[in-house]
């Protein structure tokens, strides 16, 4: 791999701060100015092939079958897997389980002690500091803007924590050579103390690292290039390729709090003991043919927009004349529903977490995964996590790592890539 000098000139920008609305707009009030030029037409019509019809109508038929099936089985979808697996190594089975459904909890590796005390520390840390601490909601916050706390710290340099990094970045694979894979580096993330009673943290299903990016970047459209070629390749689409991944840009609008890196693996580790009902995570585990469906989306409409019919020869319309790429903004993450994306049937296939414990890891989110967090904590204790994620190394995270401590040193939000304008 090749080196970054230490005094190598930046190419980033410095981004607004913000809280963890500036990404979501379900978050905030609707945004009128967040509507997409004519490019984005055009930019359909340049995807365009005739076999992406046949592709539609398969993916469309595998959801009915593939989405019945995580509505039965609820939790059951979601992989557990004993600390003691990650350090003796994964099966083909565990591995071939956790690629399909895209997450994994882990449980143990981290004495319940320690990861009590980490909360009781930001605790004191908050109380402490009195107005200083920002977050949302602002009146009465429950995902706080705190990045390096002692707590955070330590929990990043577990062992626990970089032996199941290690262990769920060998899950992919590098043919390009630019990433190590066996290498995690520490990616500052914040925290989540959620209160019982709260709604307001009422984060609907989505897809981390970009949304309108995913089209718009030809290196990034080109992990996808499986599902877009047309026919039955969407079939072949593999997830776990890190090669496209290394060099895409995922953040061309320089938004607040929007990861710009490649991070295959989000995550958090538990400081709590939750469950489903009480404001824990949720998720689609459903990762390659969840995929293939929102990628095919903006391309097709429902011939009758008042019709209940999810049947294929009722969503067959073609849209390349419109430039909506359903879910998806300018500088947000990519949010999806029952509206905008039906045939996923949302209120029927999004799991809750099971029960977890303090120092249980939770790694969700694949970066490609949809995950939500539900609209209300029902429970009796706090729902408080570390978000933590796997990230490997690679030339451009080595970059992302130095301005990442220049700006902490600096006392300045993270640094984001500056978009290649030939891109747009």
């Amino acid at each position: 791999m090749a080196t970054v000098s230490a005094t190598e000139t930046s190419s980033r920008r410095q981004k607004g701060e913000g809280d963890i609305s500036a990404v979501f707009s379900s978050l905030r009030p609707s945004d009128p100015t967040n509507a997409f030029p004519p490019r984005f037409a055009e930019l359909k019509r340049t995807m365009w092939n005739d076999g992406l019809a046949q592709s539609w109508k398969e993916v469309l038929e595998a959801l009915e079958v593939e989405t019945a099936r995580i509505a039965e089985r609820g939790e059951a979808m979601v992989p557990k897997i004993p600390m003691e697996r990650i350090h003796k190594g994964l099966s083909a089975e565990e591995i071939s389980t956790i690629k399909t459904a895209g997450c994994v909890i882990v449980k143990g590796g981290i004495p319940k002690e320690e990861a009590l005390s980490w909360k009781y520390n930001i605790q004191k840390y908050v109380a402490a500091n009195p107005g200083q601490v920002k977050g949302f909601p602002a009146d009465n916050i429950q995902v706080f803007e705190l990045y390096n706390t002692t707590s955070q710290m330590q929990a990043r340099t577990h062992p626990a924590v970089l032996a199941t990094q290690r262990a769920l970045l060998s899950i992919w694979h590098d043919r390009s050579g630019e990433a190590s894979l066996d290498t995690p580096i520490s990616y500052f993330d914040r925290l989540r103390i959620r209160f019982p009673g709260d709604a307001k943290f009422a984060l609907g299903p989505h897809v981390d690292a970009g949304s309108i990016e995913r089209w718009e970047d030809s290196v990034y459209r080109s992990c996808f290039s499986k599902i877009l070629q047309g026919g039955s390749g969407w079939r072949e689409h593999d997830p776990y390729d890190a090669a496209p991944r290394v060099h895409a840009t995922q953040d061309l609008y320089n938004a607040p709090n929007q990861c710009s890196i490649f991070r295959p693996w989000q995550g958090w580790t538990a400081m709590s003991s939750t469950g489903p009902g009480e404001g824990t995570l949720r998720v689609l585990p459903m990762l390659s043919l969840a995929t293939a469906y929102w990628i095919l989306r903006p391309f097709f409409r429902a011939r009758d927009p008042k019709s209940a019919s999810l049947k294929w020869e009722d969503w067959n319309e073609l849209d390349l004349d419109g430039t909506a790429f359903a879910g998806c903004g300018l500088g947000t993450g990519l949010e999806l529903n029952d509206i905008t994306h039906p045939h996923l049937r949302l209120n029927q296939t999004m799991v809750s977490m099971p029960q977890v414990e303090p120092g249980d890891q939770v790694y969700c989110a694949h970066c490609d995964m949809i995950h939500a967090v539900e609209a209300y904590h029902g429970g009796q204790g706090d729902s408080s996590v570390l978000y933590i994620p796997a990230v490997p190394l690679t030339l451009d995270n080595v970059r992302y790592l130095r301005d990442q401590r220049s700006n902490f040193l600096a006392g300045l939000p993270a640094p984001c890539v500056i978009p290649a304008q030939t891109n747009h």
